[in-house]
């Protein structure tokens, strides 16, 4: 993720570790300040609200290959921070031995930096 002058790139790779397979899932993106109006989502993502995209994985094997999903969004303003919580919103079926692992919390301040979690 990397924020500067309202622009937020956001590049989310999905994975799972098992035991099982997931034969679909969908990830949700929050963000701490709202986003601009009218903007265009890839396919598979949808607005929830103005500081939520929720978008669709597709299905994850375990150990295979990952998942990607680029967002270029702009914020309603020029923050100087946000933060963007990631985490799983629903999966089908599957198992999950490890659910800490399904949110995050990035701090993203805007220096056009990019922030890895």
């Amino acid at each position: 993720m990397s924020l500067w002058d309202g622009r937020i790139q956001v590049w989310l790779v999905t994975e799972n570790h098992g035991p099982s397979g997931v034969a679909d899932a969908t990830v949700r993106l929050g963000f701490s300040v709202p986003m601009a109006s009218g903007q265009v989502l890839p396919p598979g993502c949808l607005w929830s609200s103005d500081r939520v995209v929720s978008c669709r994985t597709g299905a994850l094997s375990v150990g295979g290959g990952a998942g990607e999903l680029a967002l270029d969004l702009r914020a309603a303003g020029l923050p100087q921070e946000l933060t963007v919580d990631v985490s799983t919103a629903w999966r089908a079926g599957g198992a999950d031995r490890n659910p800490v692992n399904d949110r995050h919390r990035v701090l993203v301040l805007a220096t056009g930096d990019p922030y890895v979690f």
